[in-house]
């Protein structure tokens, strides 16, 4: 409760201040409330409903602020629980295959890259752009008469021109054409075995095939 230079007057006449622009503490309002049954007139004991009605508000804040202390104690242990769990599940998947959500795809010194996509529909035409570091088309793959569900395709690292692309990372657009030419764009995934785990500010990510996924967009997992 904050006070700003309060001088009150009791009912016999005398008089005390609270000059202080700071918020009043517990001992604080037990002095001034010891001050004011000191000097209340005792003919009049219920008098100065406004002094009450602050006493009671004082007791409700002070409640508040121990329920909401406690409230954020036991918000910060969730935290911290959580971390301790997730972190200690991604170490568990080091050497396992994942399946995750990804824009990229990493293509390995064989010449190998696999890449996945959701279809909710049955689409007539599915295109699987990819994309070099520099943002250049690289190669475009096609895929004819697809049902809905989960795919898989591997692009051999090669360009539109037959060269053999290095390894490393590239990024994916896939764009699908249901059976009325209309077009959507599609989730897209990578697959890769886990060879590490690094923590960004606390949260834990995974290292697969040269590149970090974060714990929470794996959606599958499967023996190494």
């Amino acid at each position: 409760m904050e006070l700003d230079n309060v001088t009150y007057v009791s009912t016999t006449g005398t008089e005390y201040a609270v000059t202080s622009s700071t918020d009043l503490g517990q001992d604080e309002f037990l002095e001034l409330l010891v001050t004011k049954l000191e000097n209340q007139d005792p003919l009049n004991p219920q008098e100065d409903e406004d002094f009450i009605a602050q006493l009671a508000q004082f007791s409700s804040l002070e409640q508040l602020e121990d329920m909401n202390d406690s409230l954020q104690l036991g918000l910060d242990w969730d935290y911290i629980l959580s971390q301790t769990i997730s972190n200690t599940m991604a170490t568990s998947l080091i050497g396992c295959e994942v399946t995750a959500d990804a824009s990229q795809i990493y293509l390995d010194s064989a010449g190998s890259a696999k890449i996945g996509f959701e279809l909710d529909d049955m689409a007539d035409k599915v295109e699987i752009e990819i994309y070099d570091a520099n943002g250049d088309l690289v190669r475009t793959l096609t895929e004819d008469d697809l049902a809905a569900g989960s795919h898989s395709v591997k692009w051999d690292g090669l360009d539109e021109s037959g060269v053999q692309m290095e390894a490393g990372l590239y990024y994916i657009n896939v764009i699908g054409t249901d059976m009325d030419g209309t077009k959507m764009t599609l989730s897209t995934t990578a697959e890769g075995k886990v060879t590490g785990v690094v923590y960004v500010d606390g949260s834990a990510m995974l290292q697969v095939d040269g590149y970090c996924i974060p714990l929470s967009q794996v959606r599958e997992v499967r023996e190494g």
